[in-house]
């Protein structure tokens, strides 16, 4: 599994300040369609990476910050995004649709 989580970590590091993904979309790019739950548990390790994973940067399908309770306090996640110009309100990232960042459209393997 370590593996698979690297590569999940490494595409997770690509995403831009200021813009946002979703676990399905980092599933599909890595080769998993219906991994969309492993990629949320993969979030939930990533403190435990060497190298820094935005992890607040993957948000489910919708944009609703549904991973923020596997962050220190009470909102960091969304202080982490909104620090990058990213509006949430009520758990929700505003035109989701605007700033979701695709893998499958930003990257290729051979580029990370």
């Amino acid at each position: 599994m370590s593996d698979l989580y690297d590569k999940i970590y490494e595409v997770v590091r690509q995403i831009p300040a200021g813009r946002a993904t979703s676990y399905g979309a980092i599933a599909r790019f890595v080769g998993s369609p219906r991994g969309s739950r492993m990629v949320g548990w993969a979030m939930n390790q990533s403190h435990s990476s060497k190298a820094y994973v935005p992890a607040h940067r993957v948000v489910n399908r919708l944009g609703m910050l549904s991973g923020k309770h596997h962050f220190p306090g009470e909102n960091l996640m969304q202080e982490l995004l909104e620090n990058e110009g990213i509006v949430v309100i009520d758990d929700q990232i505003q035109d989701f649709d605007k700033i979701f960042w695709d893998p499958m459209k930003e990257l290729d393997w051979d580029s990370i």
